[in-house]
């Protein structure tokens, strides 16, 4: 049985993952429910659970205050947050779960479906890793990191590193600077939804590149675009004139 405790600050949330909960009590079984963050450290500490419901804001604390005081994070993390802000851009870049509320039956399924997948403690240590980077980068303005979830386990690569991104079915070929190639089994509309606002630009249903690693345009019906690594990616004709704009607002 996978063992789940519950951090919230709020009953009626508390109440919701609890009757989430019992559509799969064959396979968890809760442990303990509690509102603060010193609550939460004692329980950790006393029931070692396997997973743990955590809320983003928890009175005038974090979910993340309540990670950094931990001293081994041997648990899965689902992070639950009323809050369509800067974090949830954090858990995607990190490859961790979360549940927006009010919490939904196909969203909360999903996500206990994936805790019967067992992560490595090593790949959980990476997407905290990225987590707490990304968090911080974020105050300051600095270069985001990505985890790459591969045959292999999770590979972190800094954004500012990916030249170009390409499709291949339902996998991506994300090339890196050095002439690296990482084949992630996800598909080109995730990476662009992820990483369009960090100057990335769809040129075409194939083809996804970082605005910041193109050295010239070559002209043509919709023309090419000659990138760092010296590939050229194709531009669909109808994205050719909103390319050309978003390069020169660089």
């Amino acid at each position: 049985m996978i063992k789940a405790i519950i951090v919230d600050d709020e009953q009626h949330c508390i109440d919701r993952i609890l009757k989430l909960l019992k559509r799969h009590d064959k396979n968890i079984v809760l442990t303990n429910a509690v509102k603060t963050v010193a609550e939460a450290k004692e329980s950790i500490l006393k029931e070692q659970p396997d997973v743990v419901f955590l809320d983003v804001q928890i009175y005038e604390e974090t979910g993340f205050d309540l990670l950094k005081q931990l001293d081994t994070i041997n648990f899965e993390i689902i992070f639950t947050t009323a809050y369509d802000d800067y974090a949830l851009e954090a858990f995607r870049f990190s490859a961790l779960d979360y549940l927006l509320k009010p919490v939904d039956e196909e969203s909360f399924d999903k996500a206990v479906e994936k805790l019967k997948q067992k992560t490595s403690l090593q790949e959980l240590s990476k997407k905290m890793e990225v987590l707490f980077h990304n968090l911080e980068e974020q105050r300051g303005g600095g270069q985001k990191k990505i985890a790459l979830p591969t045959a292999e386990g999770l590979t972190l690569v800094g954004v500012a590193n990916i030249i170009r991104c390409q499709s291949d079915t339902s996998y991506t070929h994300v090339f890196l600077k050095g002439n690296k190639k990482i084949t992630v089994a996800k598909t080109l509309k995730y990476f662009d939804e992820l990483l369009e606002p960090q100057n990335f630009f769809r040129t075409h249903h194939s083809h996804l590149v970082n605005l910041l690693m193109v050295t010239k345009y070559l002209k043509g019906k919709g023309g090419y675009a000659l990138m760092e690594d010296g590939s050229h990616v194709e531009i669909a004709v109808r994205r050719k004139d909103e390319f050309l704009k978003r390069l020169s607002n660089i």
